[in-house]
């Protein structure tokens, strides 16, 4: 019996790398890790692979993209985010993802020949640099015709064969199929992180979606609300009123979520954030995330008194207690909030900020859970809509 051919053999190698892509992956969570498994059953398979690249459009509030990038030995794909700008940058201007948004189906550029002779792209010299000889792109097609990108390259002399090209556009479909499920869970995940929050987010993912199903949560709870904002959406342009949202938001929330707080809704011009006393600091934590708050917000109205915009006031109240927080709402839409007396009264602190003159108010309960590195202003007791006994408050300056 005569011993098996060369390009026998990678078909061979090849199915057996198609074979694991369909069957072997079902517990593999992330695309990165199937993607650099896979480079390197490819280079056991005899397909002379020194760098491959993996480009995934996404639906995602702050990125475009990702691209995942293996290099010859590594066990895993180096992950970098694309900005949404980057079709405006040289990076992407004249490359093989530029050329396969214009609709190629197809880039292949031979490294080895006079580079006056091929395309013009700082890719390919950094490539030539490298010593690689050969570099082939491919759309991934996903359903309703998404279009993203995989790349392969070589340092083979005279750059891959024809066996080589022909095993690695067997792999495409499948790739594709595995890459759009585990990109559409993480697109899943990152979704409902951005609308619900991660805490949230998590429940919502493990099944907790039945209407009236929740839980009672001990935690501080975070109301702010912006000043006078129906004035400044009645006579600034609308573009310039979302601009100033966004900061506005992103000046209180970021704090917030820096030091373990979840937002569990924005209101308008308000949000809702609670800190579980699960974890031992969380008062102190909400206190250190209204302290950087107050700061960045500070430096927005540094930034826009130089655009000759007034500054913006704000009010916080802060109360501690028990919440439900679960699934409430109609039978087929659903928010997945806290409710409750401390939500209640949270929210009765933050509108009496405005008429006691003190941006940030605390209520006895919460203030009897902060330790003294935290300076506390007692501003004596008041009636409180809703509530039949008047409330001791405390003002925090940060």
């Amino acid at each position: 019996m005569s011993a098996p051919r060369h390009d026998e053999l990678i078909h061979s190698g090849s199915d057996a790398v198609v074979d694991w892509l369909t069957n072997g992956t079902r517990n593999d969570r992330f695309i990165d890790n199937i993607f650099a498994e896979m480079c390197n059953r490819l280079q056991q398979a005899g397909i002379p692979l020194k760098r491959s690249t993996l480009h995934i459009l996404i639906q995602h509030p702050q990125w475009l993209g990702a691209r995942f990038k293996w290099s010859d030995g590594a066990r895993e794909a180096e992950i970098a985010r694309v900005d949404f700008d980057v079709r405006e940058r040289s990076e992407y201007i004249g490359s093989a993802a530029n050329e396969m948004q214009d609709g190629a189906t197809e880039v292949r550029e031979n490294l080895e020949q006079d580079p006056s002779l091929g395309r013009k792209h700082a890719l390919y010299d950094e490539m030539r640099a490298k010593g690689l000889t050969d570099y082939v792109a491919w759309p991934l097609y996903h359903t309703l015709g998404k279009r993203h990108l995989v790349t392969f390259s070589t340092d083979r002399p005279g750059g891959f064969e024809e066996s080589h090209i022909a095993a690695l556009k067997k792999l495409l479909p499948v790739l594709a199929l595995v890459s759009e499920i585990r990109v559409k869970n993480r697109l899943a995940r990152t979704l409902l992180e951005t609308y619900v929050g991660v805490h949230a987010g998590e429940l919502i993912l493990a099944g907790a979606t039945r209407r009236g199903t929740g839980t009672t949560v001990r935690a501080a709870i975070m109301i702010c609300d912006l000043r006078d904002f129906t004035k400044i959406s009645d006579n600034w342009p609308r573009d310039d009123v979302i601009d100033l949202l966004n900061d506005y938001f992103d000046a209180m929330s970021e704090p917030i979520a820096r030091h373990g707080g979840e937002i569990l809704k924005f209101i308008g011009d308000g949000l809702l954030a609670i800190f579980p006393l699960h974890e031992p600091n969380a008062c102190a934590n909400l206190l250190r995330a209204v302290t950087e708050a107050r700061q960045a917000m500070a430096a927005l109205n540094e930034r826009n008194k130089a655009t000759h915009r007034a500054p913006l006031n704000y009010g916080i109240g802060v109360h501690v207690g028990d919440v439900m927080y679960g699934n409430i709402g109609s039978a087929s839409r659903l928010d997945f909030t806290v409710i409750g007396p401390a939500v209640n009264m949270a929210s009765r602190l933050e509108a009496l900020t405005k008429q006691i003159g003190k941006p940030v108010l605390l209520s006895r309960d919460f203030a009897e859970l902060v330790t003294p590195e935290f300076e506390l202003e007692r501003v004596g007791q008041h009636a409180v809509r809703g509530f039949s006994e008047p409330i001791e408050l405390f003002a925090f300056h940060g």
